[in-house]
């Protein structure tokens, strides 16, 4: 990149906020995210809120419990915002997670992204959700009220091979057709 190009970039990502909320910071203020994304020459806001729902294949979900590897997980979504606008003409991004305690019925994920047109906006708002549940190392347990399990996103394991590996992440625009992607299923982990 030319030097002029290096400061519009370092500027972009000055406009963006990226938060991890540690356990017992109550509950995404969902309406700062959504200020934090307006801008006057921006023509559209998309936005994408993840919940805790209140059952899942039957059985009552009391709530979810999520971690991270904190420095981890802030450099990969330092680098989803990045991968977001290289991708999209954006004007602001917003993407906040909690850790801890979510009860049912109050949101885990937050993504906001503001652009010119909403395809922009919509399709950025898509990218970063999927690249969060796909490699940002945050794990979710569902605790139900008769026990509990660690869980996988299925945007995680399409993207790991046989052998563990990490296989190349998938172009956005060329989504499965068989659910794959954000509403995928979710996977129990295997505990011994």
């Amino acid at each position: 990149m030319a030097g002029d190009e290096l400061l519009v970039a370092a500027a972009e990502e000055e406009d963006d906020l990226m938060e991890i909320l540690d356990e017992g910071s109550g509950r995404l203020d969902i309406a700062r995210y959504v200020d934090h994304v307006r801008d006057m020459a921006a023509g559209a806001i998309a936005t994408f809120e993840g919940t805790t729902r209140d059952s899942f294949e039957g059985r009552r979900v009391v709530e979810l419990r999520y971690e991270a590897y904190g420095a981890m997980a802030r450099r990969r979504l330092a680098a989803i915002l990045r991968e977001a606008r290289a991708a999209h003409s954006l004007r602001r991004l917003a993407v906040a997670h909690r850790l801890g305690t979510v009860p049912a019925g109050e949101a885990s994920v937050f993504v906001a992204a503001s652009a010119v047109h909403r395809a922009d906006a919509m399709e950025a708002c898509r990218y970063v959700i999927d690249e969060v549940k796909a490699s940002v190392p945050i794990w979710k347990k569902e605790v139900y009220d008769d026990g509990e399990v660690w869980k996988e996103n299925r945007e995680f394991l399409d993207r790991t091979t046989t052998d563990g590996a990490t296989a190349a992440a998938p172009v956005p625009a060329l989504r499965p057709a068989n659910g794959g992607g954000c509403c995928g299923s979710k996977v129990r982990v295997n505990e011994s």
